[in-house]
């Protein structure tokens, strides 16, 4: 069955990095769109952003555009985030998602 697994959460101070990732299994990874979701505390989850199959196409949302990065490695069916200059406001659990798909969700919290 299909299985995205979370890594790479934790606490980090405003304006340090992290960089998720989510291991796929279940499916050809090299197929599918990819996404990074977060969620914030009594909210819905929200597209943080999003890449091809291939990797040629990404986008992201306005709050984490200059600032996140998305990648894949399709030979390790990886796909990963890329956060830099963390605000307090980054925080929230973090799921990496195919579809109807979602992994267990990773914390990332942002404080001094």
């Amino acid at each position: 069955q299909v299985q995205l697994v979370e890594s790479g959460g934790g606490l980090v101070q405003p304006g340090g990095s992290l960089n998720l990732s989510c291991t796929a299994s279940g499916f050809i990874f090299s197929s599918y769109t990819m996404n990074w979701y977060r969620q914030f505390p009594g909210k819905e989850r929200e597209l943080a952003a999003w890449i091809s199959p291939l990797g040629r196409h990404m986008d992201y949302a306005d709050s984490v555009k200059g600032r996140f990065t998305i990648s894949r490695d399709n030979s390790k069916n990886t796909v990963y985030l890329q956060m830099n200059s963390l605000k307090s406001e980054d925080t929230a659990v973090y799921y990496c998602n195919r579809g109807a798909n979602w992994g267990r969700g990773t914390q990332v919290t942002v404080s001094s």
